[in-house]
């Protein structure tokens, strides 16, 4: 069976180990809707980035398709609910920029405790010699996370890596919610699990790292930050669905909070007239939180072998819509459809 493979968007290097396995490979940088679905009408997998969203229009006419592969864990360009309907895998890279995410967060919170940029800026104007006085008041403006308390929104992979950095810094407690997480499991990192509630309320740095959900879509609204102390410091490098943005403006405006740094917005690039970024407490960054040429080149291999493996009848490196399995089982029984022809990977998930 020949099999044909689509790349879209930002090219993927390791476009070869499909040019090796002898299936075609079709690179492409589409502007518009009809444009992706012109590409996927034909192909058997495709490997895409946040843009283009293969919704459920894309992928109910694309019929040969069996793999959409995202490089990083978010996969919210994807229709999940389509895609499972249709029996075509969902897949995503796991842990390629885990170190990265947290350090970036990490780094977000440093920049605002120690006031990185303000003094920084200060010093490039000349301010340190002509006007002293200025350079005086940052000390008193600075603040230490040791014997306060973090919180974590989201104890995933990302957000255990952030608990294992923030420890050294000697925090009095490290909270978090997450409904899916066993208290034995956050036990393991120093972390006690408590109510969103309570998550906000009690932390005086807290730090975003959870998927883009319809649960977590605007969690973070004029309710929560009401919730929060005014000396609060809120970090994003998770989503930006999942801080609804004019109530961030608000609540920066107001000093329902201090500050807050993000790496997401709602609408990325984020526009230049937007009033976030005319506010003084708020840093921001251009989704680059999970970017180093390391997590780059694993998230290209395993991108492509996500695509390659399932095509092959192997396990891939992250499946987001495990529940297709069932879908592809009753359509092999029935009418294979798409995977006719196509050897089976569930066997190997199994293993």
């Amino acid at each position: 069976m020949a099999l044909k493979v689509a790349s879209i968007g930002r090219p993927n290097p390791r476009v070869d180990i499909f040019k090796a396995a002898g299936i075609e490979v079709v690179e492409a940088e589409p502007t518009t809707t009809a444009e992706v679905i012109d590409i996927l009408k034909d192909v058997d997998g495709a490997m895409i980035g946040i843009w283009p969203l293969t919704d459920r229009q894309v992928l109910e006419a694309s019929p040969k398709l069996k793999v959409v592969s995202r490089s990083g864990v978010g996969v919210d360009s994807i229709d999940l609910d389509a895609a499972t309907e249709l029996g075509i895998c969902a897949c995503n890279t796991p842990g390629i920029n885990t170190s990265e995410v947290a350090d970036h967060a990490m780094a977000l919170l440093l920049s605002i405790t120690r006031l990185v940029p303000e003094q920084r800026a200060a010093i490039k104007q000349g301010k340190w010699s002509d006007d002293p006085a200025q350079m005086l008041e940052f000390r008193g403006k600075l603040r230490r996370i040791a014997g306060h308390t973090v919180g974590i929104f989201g104890l995933g992979n990302i957000g255990k890596a952030f608990a294992s950095r923030v420890r050294g810094f000697g925090p009095e407690r490290i909270i978090a919610y997450d409904p899916y997480v066993p208290q034995t499991t956050a036990d393991l990192y120093g972390v006690q699990l408590v109510e969103f509630d309570e998550l906000l309320a009690e932390s005086d740095y807290i730090t975003i790292h959870t998927p883009a959900t319809a649960e977590t879509n605007h969690i973070f609204d004029r309710t929560a930050f009401d919730k929060m102390k005014p000396t609060a410091v809120l970090i994003n490098c998770a989503r930006g669905p999942i801080v609804d943005p004019a109530s961030l403006f608000v609540a920066l405006k107001e000093g329902s909070i201090s500050a807050a740094g993000i790496d997401v917005t709602e609408i990325e690039p984020i526009d230049p007239e937007d009033p976030l970024l005319t506010l003084p407490n708020l840093t921001i960054t251009p989704h680059t939180a999970g970017s180093s040429p390391t997590s780059g080149a694993a998230g290209s291999i395993k991108q492509a072998e996500n695509v390659l493996r399932i095509l092959q009848g192997q396990a891939p490196h992250g499946l987001a819509n495990p529940e297709v399995i069932k879908t592809i089982a009753v359509m092999r029984a029935t009418d294979p459809g798409r995977w006719a022809g196509c050897p089976d990977f569930s066997t190997a998930l199994a293993l």
